[in-house]
């Protein structure tokens, strides 16, 4: 069969990295083209967009749009990666911040930054991805970037957790934004679950499970896929 071009809306669980979401898919595609818009590390779940034939010539398309997170995090603790599957570098003795100050801290953070991005991201330097740079101990001079943070609301904040919702600009790291809480907060903070529910006008809520689709058949998988003209009509 041909298979047809389009977005792929697919519901990452927790576990395995964008790219065997792409390797469940690709055998089925009859030799398509294949990409995606927007990695999620493996401690991520939720909208990875997949894109097939012709669609993947839009992929600066959908990767410039806003995102939408809603991200938990855990207060008196740093680590490497900046979440929790990470090394433990510092931890804090403090007692657990105070409910309110989590919260107008959190709200403080809405407006225009300059961030550094983490090296434990896909940015790529010289070609080779910054994370597998730091997984060889290595660590490279970063140039802040502006990015923006659209709106970002407390969700709740008890004992030493707390979680928010934000709309962000493309290139925008959640685990630096934790990091930037906790730092503002006192005692630092890492994140502990992540889950993107939006990538523009695209939704979690059309996705499809990401462990379905290994056991959907090529027909069937067609039939999941957004056409390329109503996915930007």
């Amino acid at each position: 069969m041909s298979f047809p071009d389009g977005l792929l809306l697919v519901d990452k669980p927790a576990g395995p990295t964008s790219y065997d979401i792409i390797r469940w898919i690709k055998p089925k595609l009859g030799g398509a083209k294949i990409g995606h818009a927007g990695t999620l590390d493996p401690l991520a779940s939720g909208l990875l967009i997949v894109l097939i034939g012709k669609a993947t010539k839009r992929q600066d398309d959908v990767m410039g749009s806003d995102k939408i997170y809603r991200c938990r995090l855990k207060f008196g603790v740093r680590t490497d990666t900046g979440d929790v599957t990470g090394r433990t570098l510092e931890t804090s003795a403090a007692p657990a911040p105070e409910s309110e100050r989590v919260w107008r801290v959190i709200s403080g953070f809405a407006g225009d930054h300059m961030q550094t991005p983490p090296m434990y991201s896909a940015l790529k330097q010289k070609g080779v991805p910054l994370y597998k740079l730091a997984r060889q101990g290595k660590t490279v001079e970063r140039q802040p970037r502006p990015v923006a943070i659209r709106w970002i609301e407390p969700l709740d904040a008890s004992g030493d957790e707390a979680s928010f919702r934000v709309r962000c600009s493309s290139g925008t790291y959640i685990r630096s934004l934790v990091e930037d809480i906790g730092a503002a907060v006192g005692g630092g903070a890492t994140m502990s679950a992540l889950t993107r529910e939006a990538i523009g006008s695209f939704t979690i809520d059309r996705a499809t499970p990401g462990d379905r689709l290994r056991q959907l058949d090529a027909d069937a998988l067609a039939q999941t896929v957004l056409p390329l003209e109503a996915a930007f009509a």
